[in-house]
């Protein structure tokens, strides 16, 4: 099941591993145990928020277009029955409370400065600065709507009038039913990732865990000198060939704790907005490795039980992924599975086809899949795909010492995609 990202990486460029990022995003999305909790925020230190929130900006935005459009109404206004100039002085120098326009274009600028000081400058949460200019604005305007001469002098003593009113009233909505409740929403989605996190949770499961069939591993010891074979009580290697799937699957799972043990000489290439991170290494024989590392929100068990055991559900988490079918369980530890990749970049990249040998094991603190590529009479390659190979690379399930509901996902991928 490691190739099935490799559609989106021509040339071996990190920038196109980029594209299966949203995969494990959907995988965490799926065996999610916690709230559903919005990308921007999932699991972000506060240092490194948005200072302002993207619904907020836009609630700005919409401050600064309701003066715009006053004053583009007015200017047109003092345009209708004279000059600019001539206009300005009545309505500006003789100010005239029944029949001047001047103060509805002093009430937008009024309500401009209050909301962007209050919900931009010093961003607050509460609703009281836009009760504020709303009441201001709805009563002076009944009041002069009742008291002036406005309605008989042009158009503009209805259109003024009542944009404004509109304007104020549609801020207010978008503020209360849209900011608050969107940011409020999003702080407490925040807090509870953090609490689940750093504080000790009960398993949640939001759904049962699949019945489909799949095979459960013997637990490895770790550093076992024992020969492999002898593991477990079912199925075991008997012929040759599967002998042979048997030593490949050893010589990948050797490579990715390898790699594993390598931490802190990844280089880091990219991450995503929900801390998915791309990294890279550089392996002797095998070239390049690329490392996607994420912070998942349900237990170990569960993405061990449905994304290790039963490669064939790739295709339900990762779009890249057309098909994914077990050939051969070898043993306990071992199958050999084809997979098909779907193109990529507009077909710039063509479908690919894969049959790798896995193998998986369970130790106490992680689970891990690992695997590279070989052969299957049963899937030999044939015009409709050109034939990929996986160098070593796989899945590993880190479990979390303090909280069992969440682990942390290792995708170690090795692609040359016979370009």
């Amino acid at each position: 099941g490691v190739s099935c990202l490799t559609a989106g990486m021509p040339g071996g460029e990190y920038g196109e591993l980029g594209a299966s990022l949203p995969a494990i995003t959907s995988l965490n999305a799926s065996y999610s145990t916690s709230l559903s909790l919005p990308s921007p925020y999932l699991l972000v230190p506060p240092a490194e928020r948005k200072a302002i929130s993207d619904v907020r900006r836009t609630f700005c935005l919409f401050v600064t277009f309701d003066l715009l459009f006053i004053s583009l109404l007015w200017i047109i206004e003092l345009n209708i029955s004279s000059t600019i100039w001539e206009s300005l002085e009545n309505e500006v120098v003789h100010y005239n409370y029944r029949s001047s326009f001047f103060d509805i274009f002093l009430l937008a600028m009024f309500r401009f400065l209050c909301l962007q000081m209050g919900y931009a400058a010093f961003r607050l949460k509460h609703w009281w600065v836009i009760a504020v200019t709303t009441l201001v604005t709805s009563v002076f305007l009944v009041v002069k709507v009742i008291l002036s001469n406005l309605l008989s002098q042009n158009a503009f003593g209805y259109v003024l009038p009542i944009t404004s009113f509109v304007v104020a009233w549609l801020e207010t909505w978008f503020l209360d039913f849209k900011v608050l409740t969107q940011e409020a929403d999003d702080e407490r989605a925040y807090l509870a990732a953090v609490n689940a996190a750093c504080e000790r949770a009960p398993m949640i499961y939001p759904r049962a865990v699949s019945d489909g069939q799949f095979y459960s591993p013997p637990e490895s010891i770790a550093g076992s000198e024992e020969d492999l074979d002898e593991e477990g009580l079912g199925r075991r290697a008997v012929t040759a060939q599967e002998k042979e799937y048997v030593r490949q699957g050893r010589e990948a799972m050797s490579v990715v704790e390898q790699i594993l043990a390598q931490e802190d000489n990844w280089k880091f290439e990219k991450n995503n907005d929900t801390g998915d991170s791309v990294y890279t290494l550089e392996i002797p024989f095998h070239g390049k490795t690329f490392i996607l590392k994420a912070f998942m929100q349900c237990p170990a068990e569960l993405v061990y039980q449905e994304v290790i055991l039963q490669p064939e559900k790739m295709v339900q988490w990762n779009r890249t992924v057309s098909a994914c079918q077990v050939l051969q369980r070898v043993d306990d530890n071992t199958l050999v599975s084809y997979d098909v990749s779907s193109g990529a970049a507009g077909g710039v990249v063509s479908a690919r086809d894969f049959v790798n040998v896995r193998r998986v094991e369970r130790k106490r603190d992680c689970y891990l899949s690992a695997g590279m590529a070989t052969d299957h009479d049963a899937k030999p390659s044939s015009g409709r795909y050109v034939r990929g190979e996986n160098g070593p690379g796989g899945f590993v399930v880190l479990k979390s010492s303090s909280n069992p509901s969440v682990c942390t996902f290792i995708w170690v991928l090795n692609t040359d995609l016979k370009v």
